[in-house]
C-alpha cells in the first residue's frame, strides 16, 4: 500500500504539469514521461500508461494504466486504479478499453495505425476463426493482410497487430477470448472471411 500511495501522491503533486505535456518542447516531454515511468515502475515495472487528452465534449484528461495484456499483473493494475485519488480534471482507467468507433471502420473512415514503416487500417483487415476451445472459451484466429508478403512476419508487425486487437476488443477481453493469432496474405481463394471490426460481435455470438 505504501508504494501505491507514493505513486498517487507524486501524481497529485505533478498532474498540472502532466496535463501540459503536449505543449512542451520534445526535451521536456521526454523529461515528464521519464518521471511518470519512473514512479509507475517503482510500484510495478510491468505496467505502462496512456494519456488521452480531452475532446470538445469531455473536459477530463484520462490516465489509462495497462499491463499490456499480461494477466500476471492484472491484480496490481486494478489495485492501483482502485486507489486512485479523486481529481476534478482526471479520469483514471484500468486496462485499454475497446474502441467505440466501429461505425467509422464500417465506412472505411478509420484512422490508420502507423508503426515505423508499417501502415494498417482495421477496415482493411479480415479474419477467419481457426479453432474455438469450449473448455477455456478461447479462440484461435487468422488475420489476413493485403500486403503481408511485403511486410513479412516481423516482430514489429506482430506487435502492431496486437495493439490493434487490444484497442478493438479491449485489453482484458483480448486476453480472455483470444488464444492464438496467425497472420496470412489475403488471396482471392480465401472465402468466408470476416471483417476484423466484426470480431467483437462474433465473440458475443459464441
Amino acid at each position: 500500500m505504501k508504494k501505491i500511495n507514493t505513486f498517487w501522491n507524486w501524481f497529485q503533486d505533478n498532474h498540472h504539469t502532466i496535463k501540459t505535456i503536449v505543449n512542451q518542447t520534445p526535451e521536456n516531454q521526454k523529461h515528464i514521461t521519464f518521471w511518470i515511468n519512473k514512479n509507475l515502475n517503482y510500484y510495478c515495472r510491468e505496467l505502462d500508461f496512456i494519456i488521452v487528452f480531452p475532446k470538445n465534449l469531455t473536459p477530463k484528461f484520462e490516465f489509462i494504466i495497462t499491463a499490456n495484456g499480461n494477466k500476471n499483473y492484472f491484480h496490481e493494475l486494478i489495485t492501483l486504479v482502485d486507489n486512485a485519488p479523486l481529481l476534478k480534471s482526471w479520469k483514471f482507467t484500468a486496462f485499454i478499453q475497446p474502441t467505440t468507433e466501429i461505425d467509422k471502420m464500417m465506412k472505411g473512415l478509420d484512422e490508420p495505425y502507423i508503426f515505423h514503416d508499417i501502415t494498417l487500417k482495421i477496415s482493411e483487415l479480415k479474419f477467419k476463426p481457426i479453432l474455438y476451445d469450449e473448455n477455456i472459451e478461447k479462440m484461435d484466429i487468422m488475420i489476413f493482410l493485403k500486403n503481408y508478403n511485403l511486410l513479412c512476419d516481423t516482430k514489429t508487425l506482430k506487435q502492431a497487430i496486437y495493439i490493434i486487437l487490444q484497442e478493438l476488443l479491449g485489453e482484458e477481453r483480448l486476453y480472455q477470448k483470444i488464444s492464438l493469432v496467425q497472420l496470412a496474405q489475403t488471396t482471392n481463394k480465401e472465402k468466408d472471411l470476416i471483417q476484423l471490426y466484426e470480431l467483437q460481435w462474433y465473440l458475443d455470438a459464441l
